[in-house]
């Protein structure tokens, strides 16, 4: 099949890598729209040493299982593939399963090739009023989700999400839903116009003289998201981490201490939630397509991506 191959720093088109071999417990799905997001372009650079297939938004089709009743069905799937038999999974914590592959991230092959493996348990059916351009969106928009699953937001809490890259805006989006005083600081204050929501108030970064919010929501992609983001916060408020970065530089962590910050790192959240929420019309996604380019394309549309202030690029089988 064709594939788009990570090693070493470098990305290749691949017209005959090996077609995923499937077992009991697993669908084979051909894959229809994937997203690349920063965690993707940080692997290209080195994060996790991964070696492989990468991507992991992606909405597809599929093809074989050995329960029929998915074949044929429209699907997004979850991107932890947990064992099912150790002490975190039976606790319910199989996102941290110690034996697990993370689909395009960690001992699995994703989504930017025509065809990729899940386990059944992790498929979702997509309604048929999503398009395939909207269910691109249900893992980030699961992931921004998660941060009201890990925090309580008051009424009267004053919130900044840092960033204003695609995820910060989905994240915003979603906080929005139980907060009226509610900033993004970023680089592109004119996006307000991508999302028509009167409750969020966008702000440049380099003009930000906001301080003493009781929560941040750091979403910059970038190692000097977290500094930011410290210096943002009131004593005793709390820091939501959603970046994954593979720069590895000494951090500075005294304000945590000295301010007596809470740390709440943040990864994978709940697809129903998501799912829910595109039927409902409660967020919304497309207007973050900056374009949708052919797997063959997939080193230019990487390229395309890391560019500062992109949308969200799609790759798109044929």
């Amino acid at each position: 099949m064709k594939a788009l191959y990570c090693h070493q720093g470098q990305l290749e088109l691949m017209d005959s890598y090996p077609f995923p071999k499937r077992d009991a417990a697993e669908a084979l799905i051909r894959v229809s729209l994937a997203g690349i997001c920063a965690t993707d372009l940080e692997i290209k650079k080195g994060y996790m040493d991964f070696r492989g297939v990468p991507g992991h938004e992606f909405v597809g089709v599929v093809e074989e299982s050995n329960d029929p009743t998915w074949v044929g069905q429209r699907i997004v799937g979850e991107i932890n593939c947990a064992c099912g038999d150790c002490a975190f999974c039976r606790r319910g914590l199989r996102n941290h399963c110690p034996e697990r592959s993370v689909l395009g991230i960690l001992n699995r092959d994703g989504a930017f090739g025509e065809f990729l493996l899940l386990p059944t348990a992790n498929l979702h059916p997509v309604p048929g009023s999503l398009s395939d351009e909207e269910a691109v969106f249900v893992e980030p928009l699961a992931a921004a989700y998660q941060v009201l699953e890990q925090v309580k937001i008051g009424a009267g809490d004053r919130v900044a999400v840092l960033g204003d890259g695609k995820l910060g805006l989905l994240v915003a989006q979603v906080l929005a839903e139980v907060t009226d005083r509610l900033f993004v600081i970023g680089r592109h204050p004119e996006r307000a116009g991508i999302i028509s929501r009167n409750a969020i108030r966008f702000v440049g970064v380099e003009r930000c003289e906001e301080r003493g919010f009781n929560l941040v929501v750091e979403c910059t992609g970038s190692p000097e998201g977290l500094p930011l983001a410290l210096g943002l916060l009131r004593p005793r408020g709390t820091l939501v981490l959603k970046s994954t970065v593979c720069d590895k530089g000494l951090l500075d962590f005294s304000p945590v201490v000295i301010n007596e910050i809470t740390l709440v790192g943040s990864r994978c959240g709940p697809f129903p939630k998501a799912l829910e929420a595109l039927v409902a019309k409660k967020v919304q996604v497309t207007s973050l397509i900056g374009e949708i380019l052919p797997l063959v394309d997939g080193s230019s549309a990487f390229e395309k991506a890391g560019r500062p202030g992109s949308l969200k690029i799609i790759l798109k089988n044929s």
